[in-house]
C-alpha cells in the first residue's frame, strides 16, 4: 500500500473535523456574489479582528447620581467600570456556490456563469500571492467512492473554467474533490444544499 494511500484517512479526517467547526457563506442559486465579499472572506492576509472592551461610567446611573458625595471625596468624579463590547462577528472561513453542472457530469450549465464570473472578480482583487482552494462536494446519496471521483472532477471544472474564461493563473488555484466526507454542520447530509463547490484561501 503506498504511502499516499496510507495518508488520505488522515488528511480527510482532519478536513472533515475543519469543515464542522467553521463558518460557511452559503449562496443560494438567486443570490447576487458580491467580489468585494468574496475578497474579504478568502483574503488571508487580512487582519482579525481585534476585541475591545468598553468603559460604562457608573455616574450616568440613577443610583450613582442619587448617592451623596462625601465631604472631601471629590463627589463628582466618574468612576469607570470595564464592561466587555459586543464581539463582531466572525469572518466565514469559506464560501460555498451551488454551481449547477449537468446531471452525473462536471460541465457546467450556464446558469452558474454569472457566480463563477463574480467569483473570479473576487480572486482578481486578492494579493498576487494568495492562492485559493477549491473544493467539490456531494450529498451522500450515492457511493463514496463515486462521490469523490464527481468532486473531483467538478473542481477540476471550476478551475478550468476560470483560467480559460477569466485568466486566472492555475497555480494559485488547488483543486479537490471532497465527496460527501465534509457536509455543512447541521444540516441533512442528503440536502441539496451538500452539493456545491466550497472555496477558501490558502
Amino acid at each position: 500500500m503506498s504511502r499516499r494511500l496510507l495518508l488520505a484517512p488522515l488528511a480527510l479526517a482532519l478536513v472533515t473535523a475543519s469543515a464542522m467547526a467553521e463558518d460557511v457563506r452559503l449562496y443560494r442559486s438567486a443570490d447576487t456574489v458580491d467580489p468585494r465579499d468574496v475578497a474579504a472572506i478568502l483574503d488571508q492576509s487580512a487582519p482579525k479582528p481585534v476585541k475591545m472592551r468598553s468603559l460604562k461610567l457608573l455616574d450616568d446611573s440613577p443610583l450613582a447620581k442619587a448617592a451623596p458625595s462625601e465631604p472631601g471625596g471629590g463627589g463628582g468624579q466618574a468612576a469607570a467600570e470595564a464592561q466587555p463590547a459586543p464581539e463582531p462577528a466572525a469572518k466565514p472561513s469559506a464560501l460555498a456556490l451551488p454551481i449547477q453542472f449537468a446531471f452525473d457530469s462536471a460541465d457546467i450549465l450556464p446558469a452558474a456563469r454569472p457566480q463563477l464570473d463574480a467569483l473570479a472578480a473576487g480572486i482578481r482583487l486578492l494579493p498576487a500571492a494568495q492562492a485559493v482552494r477549491i473544493e467539490g462536494h456531494t450529498d451522500a446519496a450515492g457511493s463514496d467512492r463515486y462521490n469523490e471521483q464527481l468532486s473531483q472532477k467538478r473542481a477540476y471544472s471550476v478551475k478550468r473554467y476560470l483560467v480559460a474564461m477569466h485568466g486566472i493563473d492555475p497555480e494559485r488555484l488547488h483543486a479537490v474533490g471532497l465527496g460527501e466526507y465534509a457536509p455543512l454542520a447541521g444540516r441533512d447530509p442528503y440536502a441539496a444544499e451538500q452539493r456545491r463547490v466550497q472555496f477558501r484561501g490558502e
